[in-house]
């Protein structure tokens, strides 16, 4: 195995761990040459990569490092020879050639359709999750061993670099999906073409930032769908940003839609998003995840399915009248104006703040908000039975954060409607004329955006 200085930046596995090659040589006072190791785990690590006071590498981590003999060290192996291994080898020793039964040897029936389908110039599904994947291989040998192959894993593999990832993917023109785990590369418009038809693209546990990413969108001019779980992403950019780059089209219509799944990361877009955002460092800047839900989807002005959950119209003004709420202040001292003429908010609170490219926010969003105290935190709201017109409206002052279940409760006492399933819904002076149905238990009253002076309708089964 080469252990010259062409080692270092190499990817390895030792002992079913994963890490980066940082310095090859010797570490005096022991004899013999020792790779100088940066794990993908730091808790797999004994230092920072200096020993007794010399410094032979650097780590992100202050434990991410340690020293390993060659010999104990896996450089992993090229495309061809691991796809042989995943489905020759284990289909093989899956099925064998027959199986035998006590004493006798039954033959396998179906099996031959299984085995025309695993053979590799047939697959177009293939998964070498983990299968110590470090390179090509010889000119040409991927073109031929799986020439229709769209759907690629090489997450937890022993890839060093895109330009390695590139010499493998360029090979298979009718490529559309893949998973890696890869950070940013030095020249990606470059990199273009090995990646020129693909549709999805996963990213997951890359520690990549939003700006990395940003820096390697000219790589996947024709990408759709981008998963970004468990990564760096702190702050909100704007989609529209990453599409000019890597499409360089002058405007975004309807037809580029865009799905986005980032359980890390956000991006604003005036295109259709479904969007899932997990584990994601921004949202811990909120303390209610909700609140942060809402922040999103008023950012995103076409966001439709977020989390799994689908982006309702009500959901969605309730966000946007929270954002302006929120930020209308900053907007207005930013230059902000209700006269078009007079709108020119600086170009910094433009970037932060996209939703207020929509327009003026109305003049009762740009309310002062009211120092925190209880009694500045409770809405007056009229219960109302428009199904029962014997029963009287019931004004109370409620906090918004009561969650509907605990409303329900209320109204149960108040009503003496012991057992009844009760569904609620609330009209507001500003969309006159118009339910908006209150139909989760778990959620507060705030969360619907109720306001003071609202009305909640109650009807009954």
């Amino acid at each position: 195995m080469k252990t010259q200085e062409d080692a270092v930046g190499r990817r390895v596995s030792c002992d079913g761990e994963r890490g980066t090659v940082r310095y090859v040589g010797p570490v005096p006072p022991t004899a013999g040459v020792w790779l100088g190791v940066e794990w993908d785990d730091p808790e797999r690590g004994k230092h920072d990569g200096s020993h007794e006071g010399v410094r032979y590498f650097t780590c992100r981590h202050p434990k991410g490092g340690s020293f390993v003999r060659p010999k104990k060290a896996s450089f992993g192996v090229d495309y061809v020879t691991a796809l042989k291994q995943r489905y020759e080898v284990e289909l093989q020793e899956a099925i064998g050639e027959d199986l035998k039964i006590s004493s006798r040897t039954v033959m396998m029936v179906g099996f031959e359709d299984v085995k025309q389908k695993q053979r590799l110039e047939n697959l177009t599904e293939i998964s070498l999750r983990r299968c110590e994947v470090s390179g090509p291989g010889p000119e040409n040998e991927i073109r031929n061993a799986t020439p229709f192959a769209r759907s690629l894993d090489l997450s937890g593999n022993l890839l060093s670099s895109w330009e390695v990832l590139a010499a493998i993917t360029e090979q298979l023109e009718s490529l559309q999906e893949l998973h890696n785990r890869l950070s940013t590369s030095s020249d990606p418009s470059r990199l273009s073409p090995a990646f020129s038809c693909l549709r999805v693209l996963s990213l997951n546990s890359c520690a990549l930032t939003w700006t990395q990413v940003l820096h390697c969108a000219p790589m996947w001019p024709q990408v759709e769908e981008l998963y970004l779980a468990d990564n760096d992403v702190t702050e909100l950019l704007r989609y529209i940003i990453f599409m000019s780059q890597s499409r360089n089209i002058p405007h975004i219509t309807e037809t580029n839609r865009a799905f986005f799944h980032l359980d890390q990361s956000m991006c604003y877009s005036v295109c259709v998003f479904h969007l899932s955002c997990r584990r994601n460092p921004l949202l811990q800047r909120e303390k209610n995840l909700e609140t942060s839900r809402q922040i999103i989807i008023a950012r995103l002005s076409r966001l439709e399915l977020l989390d799994m959950r689908q982006v309702l119209s009500d959901e969605r003004r309730g966000a946007e009248l929270d954002y302006c709420k929120m930020f209308g202040a900053a907007w207005l001292k930013a230059g902000g104006h209700s006269d078009p003429e007079k709108n020119q908010p600086n170009t910094d609170f433009m970037s932060e703040h996209p939703r207020f490219l929509y327009g003026a926010p109305d003049e009762g969003e740009l309310r002062e908000q009211k120092p925190f105290a209880l009694k500045n935190q409770l809405l007056t709201v009229t219960f109302v039975c428009p199904e029962d017109s014997e029963r009287k409206p019931i004004e109370k002052k409620l906090p918004g954060s009561m969650i509907v279940q605990k409303v329900k409760g209320l109204l149960h006492r108040l009503l003496k409607l012991p057992g009844m399933e009760l569904k609620l819904s609330y009209t507001c002076s500003k969309i006159a004329g118009r339910e908006i149905e209150i139909d989760n238990d778990l959620k507060p009253l705030e969360f619907y955006s109720v306001e003071d002076g609202d009305r909640i309708l109650v009807r009954w089964s």
